[in-house]
């Protein structure tokens, strides 16, 4: 068959590289238009269109897929069908429409669970055990098509939401190319998704990120995960901002030493920092963590340890 792939950050680059190893042709990749990047912040071409680019494959970069110019290229291509991973715009009726098979796309739950530009990070972020991803019609709906094919995904304790999307974007790589045989061999009928169980997975926020110390020890830990690598989990330090990357739960020093006296003394109020020999602590309104990596403002991250050495918390100041 004839592809047109759409799709833009690293996540997309396994599906097409294995789309390429298929039997079909990927006669060209849409992406998003070159971003300004890095210090120079020069224009730079999407993780998916430099691999089209090293493939000679046409690249199409529309300001929007609903623009004249890309629909009359999009015709032109005649493509049989166009497979989506995590292209970040709308495709709108008139370009759905193009494509002799529609559109299918990947992307990473189980629907109807979590549809949206964030389903990974609200996985996580709610405490989900098991995750995966799904191949769907492309329909006008938010991700309400019907599902030609999915897989599952355990989530591991110290997931972040960039290693869980990394294995989802190597196993669905595998779940796409089998998709797309499917259809060409007209073996596969997509089935409606369950009218129970939705959920909505909208981007995350900075906002979002901001740190709440005030609650239990794992809602703080399942944020961090969430937004790692972006947004990015922060608090702020003598009123600066504080990136904070995955923590580590510990029990609280007094804890099953023997009287109820020792515990409350060695308790964390939510926030509070103390500096150990070779670790950090901040409470929460459960047991303290272990501080992991920090990023100061307009600094690299760096080990906890490092910072403190630094930053010089004194005795019961705070994180808020």
């Amino acid at each position: 068959m004839r592809l047109v792939f759409a799709g833009t950050p690293s996540v997309a680059v396994p599906p097409l590289e294995r789309l390429l190893q298929t039997g079909h042709e990927v006669v060209a990749v849409v992406t998003r238009p070159d971003a300004p990047a890095g210090r120079g912040r020069k224009l730079q071409r999407s993780p998916v269109g430099e691999v089209a680019d090293a493939h000679g494959i046409e690249v199409l970069t529309p300001a929007k897929a609903g623009d004249p110019e890309f629909l009359a290229r999009l015709a032109e291509l005649a493509p049989d069908l166009a497979p989506v991973v995590a292209y970040g715009g709308l495709i709108p009726p008139s370009a759905l429409a193009v494509p002799r098979l529609g559109w299918v796309n990947l992307h990473f739950s189980l629907l109807p669970a979590w549809r949206g530009a964030a389903p990974v990070q609200h996985a996580i972020l709610h405490g989900d055990e098991l995750t995966g991803a799904a191949v769907f019609q492309l329909e006008k709906g938010l991700d309400t098509g019907p599902v030609f094919g999915q897989l599952t995904e355990v989530i591991r304790p110290d997931d972040t939401s960039g290693a869980l999307l990394e294995r989802l974007s190597e196993a669905g790589a595998e779940l796409l190319a089998q998709v797309v045989d499917g259809i060409a061999a007209g073996a596969l009928t997509a089935v409606a998704q369950p009218v129970d169980g939705v959920s909505l997975a909208p981007k995350l926020t900075a906002e979002d990120a901001h740190l709440d110390w005030s609650v239990p020890v794992f809602a703080v830990d399942r944020r961090i995960r969430a937004c790692t690598p972006a947004p990015g989990a922060w608090t702020t330090f003598r009123g600066d901002r504080v990136k904070v990357g995955p923590v580590r739960a510990t029990p609280s020093a007094g804890a099953g030493a023997g009287t109820d006296a020792s515990a409350d003394a060695d308790r964390l109020a939510p926030g509070e920092i103390r500096v150990e020999r070779k670790r950090i602590l901040v409470g929460t309104a459960t047991d303290p963590v272990v501080l992991g990596e920090v990023v100061p403002p307009g600094k690299k991250a760096m080990p906890a340890t490092d910072w403190a050495r630094g930053a010089r918390p004194e005795p019961g100041e705070r994180f808020e």
